[in-house]
């Protein structure tokens, strides 16, 4: 039997900017979207699949973290010349939809610590707005994995490095972690903050007049936390 490989949907701007890493594409991924972009899928198989996605997302994440030599002593009594991650990580998620991507992070990292910022829009200024953020002390020593699954305009991603930035974090040390993004989005961004690398599963068409990602997945948190 011969298996052809399926095109893939992914939408990759000419000008990607060198910050920006996708996932591999193959068609196991796809497939993986498929499932959650779905409008007919229970919310037990989104939350399954989804779950499966951001776990590929945290381990590529985690290869964009510098490592230095280390040398250990194996159980046949010889010496393996390897490496360890240089430093400490946190991760931090943006509420709501960004705690979905907590326990994917937990599972690859034992006892990571992991922070929290809220960001809505003002309604009187109409821009993104911090309005909680609890991080660890030590935050500006660690290497910080941002969280969010979506990134549409940018706006939230956007003030969440700032965010993090004013509590010490180097611009280079943060890596920002999502399931789909827009080109809109990743031009805002990484206009922005060039320095920070952003890891995505997919890249969309764009946005459409309301600003949602299309063709997307809908409210990522609606989905997610109602049944």
């Amino acid at each position: 039997m011969v298996v052809q490989n399926a095109p893939s949907s992914q939408s990759t701007p000419a000008s990607l900017p060198p910050s920006v890493f996708t996932l591999p594409q193959t068609a196991q991924l796809e497939a993986l979207y498929t499932i959650i972009r779905d409008k007919e899928t229970s919310r037990g198989d989104f939350l399954f699949y989804s779950d499966r996605i951001i776990r590929l997302l945290v381990e590529e994440g985690l290869n964009h973290l510098p490592v230095v030599p280390k040398t250990v002593q194996t159980p046949t009594g010889a010496t393996y010349e390897g490496v360890g991650f240089e430093g400490k990580i946190c991760g931090v998620s943006i509420l709501r939809a960004g705690e979905a991507m907590e326990a994917g992070l937990r599972e690859v990292c034992r006892s990571v610590r992991i922070g929290k910022i809220l960001i809505q829009r003002d309604e009187e200024t109409a821009q993104p707005k911090l309005f909680y953020s609890k991080l660890p002390q030590d935050i500006e020593k660690r290497y910080v994995l941002l969280l969010d699954p979506m990134l549409a305009t940018g706006g939230s991603a956007i003030k969440a490095v700032e965010v993090l930035k004013e509590h010490g974090v180097p611009e280079e040390r943060i890596i920002f972690i999502n399931l789909i993004a827009s080109p809109e989005g990743l031009k805002n961004f990484c206009s922005k903050y060039p320095q920070t690398r952003v890891i995505t599963g997919w890249i969309d068409e764009g946005l459409n007049e309301k600003a949602y990602i299309i063709p997307g997945l809908g409210d990522f948190g609606e989905r997610r936390y109602c049944s």
